[in-house]
């Protein structure tokens, strides 16, 4: 008999999916949006959804078991990982002093995800107001070609990188989900 849990998914039409395609926030109809910065946000926006799917109906422990040894990784520290990384993505862009960590020393975002509801709140709540907050400061700034902060870093490769952040750390999510509770990723 195997600890491991069973492989399973929600959807009934494509049982290798995550979810039905009618049921996917993802997806939508008719075509892709217009330039470079309505696709890169579109691409983030999908990753910001598909990260909170990964996540969806577990609860504090679940989301911060440590389920693929020996790393630290967990779900909740996914989420709080991102959202001490949207803060630190301000600070590329700033030119006054650095926002202040908000776990503290290094890998405390994966070292303080404990299994309290109180945590899993809190890293929800921070994850959605420092994707806002970042999301603003960029909004004021249009041009992907224009230059900004301290090291003169590019809002297209910002927005880059916080596009492969995501993507990445989704692939991270599917792994921790299938050895969490069995459910698969698309």
């Amino acid at each position: 008999m195997s600890d491991d849990p069973a492989r399973w998914t929600r959807a009934t039409v494509y049982p290798d999916m995550w979810t039905d395609p009618d049921d996917d926030p993802r997806d939508s109809e008719g075509p892709g949006p217009d330039g470079e910065l309505a696709t890169l946000q579109d691409f983030l926006t999908n990753y910001r959804l598909t990260l909170r799917m990964k996540c969806e109906g577990l609860d504090a422990e679940q989301l911060a078991r440590r389920s693929v040894p020996p790393s630290t990784m967990s779900l909740l520290g996914l989420l709080r990982h991102l959202a001490e990384v949207e803060r630190d993505w301000r600070n590329w862009i700033s030119d006054g002093e650095p926002l202040p960590k908000l776990y503290g020393e290094r890998d405390a975002d994966f070292d303080g995800a404990v299994a309290e509801q109180a945590v899993v709140d809190a890293a929800y709540a921070d994850l959605e107001r420092e994707q806002g907050a970042t999301d603003a400061a960029l909004a004021e700034h249009p041009d992907l070609g224009e230059r900004l902060g301290k090291d003169g870093t590019a809002v297209r490769e910002l927005m880059v990188h916080r596009v492969e952040e995501y993507a990445r750390h989704c692939g991270h999510a599917d792994l921790l989900r299938e050895c969490v509770d069995g459910r698969v990723g698309q």
